[in-house]
């Protein structure tokens, strides 16, 4: 009860002022009141399938709750699992753990730059990723001892994992690390064969996605390699950063402290509470899980370190060209998450020893919070909730009404907005998630130094028709029965003033224009058969994760039950 209340409490320290009324929106975190099961959200647009099933289940969810608030939900939900998975992961490696130990470990996790620049950036859904190792870790080491109840923890980390391809894959490579470890009831092909099972049914709707998808086969713009390769903070190399769970490729997505040479002593803090935890895990070297998440750690850190030398770019820049999918891999920061199971248990097992009071856990907890003061308070405030225009509503009102066929342009140029009420960082356009028609995008990033290209080859191509002044006919060619021009932001409008004079004015405001395409517009969606196809991997996942908390949940209520006739038995006897 301590543990999880004390989990509960950091979680609220750390997402705070997003708790209030109002949307996340910074950077690439889109919340909307509502969201639509559009192809793109299916992951069937000609651009990656990044999103799925995140888009899908929120589309589903936000029919009944208001999106936003589910996504404030779900991301509470994964720092609070996070810690407390971090506790349950303590108590099964190291049974004599007391408190005290478990509230360091969950201090470790989710006190960290890792959570801090992943919240600064966006990612609240690989968060999802994150907070299932140490879930992932208890379910491998049920399995290994042969608990039932095991596989159904497991189906339910891969497909919470799987809520992005990231996190899929973060959860698939910590599951296949520990059951790979030699030793346990089971065998150990048998084991890894029913993971790896596992883990391609939950990872289903990316994967057929991408499979059907018009741009699977492309490779993605080499140069993303290096701009999202990790980055050397102030006064550390890049593995310095990495071994401090930070480096993040966008520097402005990285909490104040960590802008200067304080990111120096919040990495010695950190990194001194864990390894005064090395030794005690040292002696316990014989149990191979632990041996595992080890080697784990240890490549979670070194990958992204070679990846970001001149021969490691060079590697990434061939990979994301000549292998399908491997652009998965080009932030390569992501990885380190690999590192906190770890990073954990070596805390906790800092202060194990007998001649340690509670003032010692309390200490190494408060040290960790204090190496990096401004994680407090949705990181310094910056998670602070946005209020929409009503504009919007009525936009997407508009075109839900609309029986007309056709896509949604969008103008200016891009996909990132600065708005008057979204503060000074650029987000992610709410266009796609908060209109009821697909909108067209290019997936195009800018970056310090230039554009990483995206995989959107028909919105590149309507993009400019609409910058050159391009005909109308030519949109309704290319699937474009809607422009909207949103105003009061960044971006590039070229020669569009031209076209919009060809088309019919719907609805405008000071924050939105609506415009019609008229004439004949050409059907650009994905087919009959593609859309079964991948809803079907959508039912699956949600089957899996449903499916293996109910189990987990029956097996574990009938083991001790099983275990209470047992002791009865024994006290009768």
């Amino acid at each position: 009860m301590i543990v999880s209340a004390y989990s509960l409490g950091l979680s609220l320290l750390i997402l705070g002022p997003l708790l209030g009324p109002g949307y996340l929106l910074l950077r690439d975190a889109v919340s909307t009141p509502r969201s639509y099961l559009s192809d793109a959200a299916l992951g069937l647009s000609d651009a990656a399938a990044r999103a799925v099933p995140q888009d899908w289940l929120l589309a589903i969810v936000s029919t009944a709750v208001d999106g936003g608030l589910a996504v404030k939900a779900i991301l509470l939900a994964c720092l609070w699992l996070a810690g407390t998975g971090a506790a349950r992961m303590v108590r099964t490696l190291l049974p004599t753990a007391t408190v005290g130990p478990q509230l360091v470990a969950v201090t470790v996790v989710l006190w960290n730059p890792y959570i801090a620049e992943r919240l600064l950036q966006g990612h609240w859904s690989l968060l999802a990723g994150y907070a299932a190792l140490p879930w992932t870790v208890c379910a491998a080491v049920a399995i290994r001892r042969g608990a039932r109840w095991g596989w159904f923890v497991l189906a339910a980390c891969a497909a919470g994992a799987g809520l992005t391809p990231t996190g899929a894959l973060l959860a698939a490579a910590t599951a296949v690390a520990v059951l790979s470890a030699p030793g346990g009831l089971s065998r150990r092909s048998a084991r890894l064969l029913g993971t790896l099972a596992l883990f391609v049914a939950s990872s289903a709707p990316w994967l057929i996605a991408t499979a059907v998808s018009e741009g699977a086969a492309e490779g993605s713009d080499p140069a993303g390699v290096s701009a999202f390769a990790a980055r050397a903070e102030p006064g550390l190399a890049t593995v310095g950063s990495l071994l401090g769970l930070g480096g993040i490729w966008n520097s402005t997505a990285v909490p104040d402290s960590r802008t200067t040479v304080f990111a120096v002593v919040g990495t010695v803090v950190l990194l001194a509470v864990v390894i005064a935890g090395a030794p005690a895990l040292w002696r316990r070297r014989r149990n191979p899980v632990i041996g595992a998440l080890a080697v784990l750690a240890a490549a979670a850190i070194l990958g992204p370190t070679i990846g970001a030398t001149p021969w490691g770019l060079s590697v990434g820049e061939w990979a994301v060209q000549a292998i399908p999918g491997a652009g998965l891999l080009r932030d390569a920061q992501k990885w380190v998450a690999l590192a906190a199971p770890l990073y954990a248990l070596a805390a906790a097992a800092a202060v194990m020893r007998r001649q340690f009071t509670p003032a010692w856990s309390a200490a190494a907890a408060l040290a960790v919070i204090i190496a990096l003061p401004d994680l407090v308070w949705g990181v310094g405030g910056a998670l602070t909730p946005v209020r929409y225009p009503d504009s919007w509503n009525r936009v997407a009102t508009i075109l839900e009404e609309d029986s007309r066929p056709g896509d949604v342009a969008i103008l200016p140029a891009g996909m990132f907005r600065i708005f008057d009420y979204t503060g000074q960082a650029p987000v992610l356009d709410p266009a796609p998630r908060m209109l009821p028609r697909d909108v067209l995008q290019t997936g195009a990033l800018p970056v310090a130094g230039g554009t990483v290209a995206g995989e959107g080859a028909r919105a590149e191509d309507v993009e400019r028709v609409l910058l050159s002044g391009g005909s109308a006919g030519d949109l309704g060619d290319l699937g474009v029965g809607w422009v909207l021009l949103e105003h009061r932001t960044i971006g590039e409008l070229g020669d569009s003033a031209s076209t919009l004079e060809q088309l019919d004015s719907t609805y405008a405001d000071a924050n939105l224009t609506l415009y019609r395409v008229n004439g004949d517009v050409a059907v650009d969606s994905a087919s009959a058969t593609d859309r079964v196809a991948v809803l079907t991997a959508h039912a699956l996942w949600a089957v899996l994760f449903v499916g293996g908390l109910i189990g987990a949940g029956v097996l574990a209520l009938a083991d001790q039950r099983q275990r209470k006739l047992q002791k009865n038995r024994r006290d009768e006897s």
